[in-house]
């Protein structure tokens, strides 16, 4: 990759805009820059400043130096996610109720029912969309995710002026080929670069695409959406971050549990009082001695991911930094859902191909995603903590307070709030409509009150969570949850997240009276956004493949 000539600019002056569209008065020099980072399949403690062993200094300094949130809730999965946190709106009112289309079969998850069709439909609108008739220049590096089939669902005709990235979820992180390949603006492209890794990549374009926006127009606020796709599988990592962290982990991931715990506990992270969640897989000395090396370097490799990305924020933030805009700039960090166990319980994919360019489907498994969710259960996929909860930074020197830089915020957040959030700071109005379509409502709310040091509740209406019949509601203290099974569709279990956050003691049976009103609730919002029963969406699915 080529290096990027950097540009200097001596000031820095924003323009203010009423949030109507094309309507660009400057008279508020004040709206800031956003920077949106997310990464893919992180674990809740992964990140040093959240209680890991991985070497993160440059999010940590972003903690320090601002906001670590402890309950942000994601969508479990990684289409959903984005899809909520790109519109403000739950996954299924955009159109992706369950997953995305694939590019090797373009209408995999289209089910040809308006909640159920595999890309964002036009009844919302995309935080691009907004931000760019507002006035800021609209920049994407990463995985879209959100629509594949034709141009129509890509970033460019979702309101971003610039992108390069994945348009669908995965690909090889050395060599991204058709049809995971690279896609620049509009256009398919080949990656000939041996020395290529799409992590690097990502950041090099999203400074490139700052500084030509701040040549076209250096007063002009710029939001850039930068969707890492480390550490998801396959596990590639550059040789030298692995070599980092070989032999780490030859002590297994019990006791990397049991580091991780006693250290989130000091921090703040977790309360002393909460207990450890049980250990879902094997006792690690059952592992021979070839298997524990193997499992080790697996392990490192997703660290030297982790890391990687640390990296490369690091050198983002130097360059905001080195052109003088860093203070006048949001960032916010989050991961699009809990680790992930896809891959049994040791991982998936060949072992030769670890420490290599090599390999596709390559995972870390079960047992490690588990201590990555330390101290929380479930995974990808599932709807308890360890499935929706995610690290969540917020970097933003101009309003955060100097003596709350480096706390922990416990209001409890969620996707549809980044929406709501980033319309408030760039001081303009969520449309009604959109290109002649009524646009959903939001469901967030702004949570600009917690980044200046307020200590009250964001939300006092319940949350909702959907995800191939995992099912949620938080209220208050209170979470209503059930993971899904054939045999069972619905066992709610209700816990108090104020004493319980890793979901131990059940209150289900005791608190009858609660699990009644919010499962009403759940049954209620259900109703009203159309979501299917998943033994429904299953035999739609059946019904497609005939």
């Amino acid at each position: 990759m080529k290096k990027i000539s950097l540009f200097i600019i001596a000031s820095y002056f924003l323009i203010n805009c009423t949030g109507e569209k094309q309507n660009t008065e400057k008279t508020e020099p004040n709206r800031p820059n956003i920077i949106l980072i997310l990464s893919d399949d992180m674990g809740y403690s992964d990140l040093g400043c959240y209680g890991g062993e991985v070497e993160t200094p440059n999010l940590d300094a972003l903690a320090a130096n601002g906001l670590r949130f402890t309950q942000f809730y994601n969508g479990a999965r990684c289409c959903p996610t984005r899809a909520s946190l790109m519109t403000g709106c739950y996954p299924h009112q955009t159109g992706i109720g369950h997953m995305t289309n694939t590019p090797n079969n373009l209408t995999q998850h289209d089910l040809a029912i308006p909640e159920y069709r595999g890309f964002l439909n036009q009844n919302c609108v995309t935080i691009a969309e907004v931000l760019k008739d507002a006035g800021y220049s609209t920049l994407m590096t990463g995985k879209w995710h959100l629509g594949i089939s034709d141009q129509s669902k890509w970033p460019l005709q979702r309101g971003f002026d610039k992108f390069y990235g994945l348009i669908p979820g995965a690909s090889n992180f050395f060599k991204p080929e058709f049809p995971r390949g690279i896609t620049f603006l509009n256009d398919t492209i080949s990656v000939t670069d041996e020395d290529y890794y799409t992590t690097d990549a990502f950041t090099d374009y999203a400074i490139r695409f700052i500084d030509e926006a701040k040549q076209t127009d250096e007063e002009k606020p710029f939001f850039l959406y930068l969707a890492y796709t480390a550490p998801h599988w396959p596990l590639n990592a550059p040789h030298e971050d692995v070599e980092k962290y070989k032999g780490t982990y030859m002590e297994g991931w019990t006791k990397l549990r049991e580091t991780r715990y006693a250290k989130m506990q000091e921090m703040g992270i977790v309360d002393q009082e909460w207990d450890l969640s049980p250990q879902d897989w094997r006792e690690w000395d059952l592992l021979s001695d070839e298997k524990k090396k193997e499992m080790d370097l697996r392990r490192a490799v997703y660290s030297a991911q982790v890391d990687r990305m640390d990296q490369n924020i690091g050198k983002l933030v130097d360059h905001l930094k080195e052109q003088n805009i860093l203070d006048n700039t949001l960032i916010v960090f989050l991961n699009d859902n809990g680790a992930c166990a896809e891959g049994g319980e040791l991982g998936g994919g060949p072992a030769e191909q670890l420490d290599t360019k090599e390999g596709y489907f390559l995972s870390y498994g079960g047992a490690w995603a588990n201590a990555s969710n330390t101290p929380y259960r479930e995974y990808k996929h599932w709807v308890h903590e360890g499935g929706i909860g995610t690290p969540f930074i917020v970097h933003y020197p101009k309003v955060i307070p100097k003596e709350k830089h480096g706390q922990l915020v416990s209001e409890y957040g969620f996707l549809p709030d980044l929406m709501a959030t980033f319309v408030d700071v760039a001081q303009t109005n969520y449309p009604k409509e959109y290109n002649g379509n009524a646009i959903v409502p939001t469901a967030g709310k702004s949570l600009v009150p917690l980044f200046e040091g307020e200590n009250t509740p964001v939300h006092s209406e319940p949350i909702f969570w959907e995800h191939e019949g995992n099912k949620a509601v938080r209220l208050g203290k209170y979470k209503l949850v059930s993971k899904w099974s054939k045999k069972n569709e619905t066992q709610w279990e209700l816990y108090n997240m104020e004493t319980d956050r890793s979901e131990m003691h059940d209150l289900a049976s005791t608190e009858t009276e609660k699990v009644t009103e919010m499962a009403a609730l759940y049954d209620t919002w259900a109703s009203e956004n159309h979501v299917l029963p998943w033994n429904k969406v299953e035999e739609l699915y059946r019904e497609k493949r005939k």
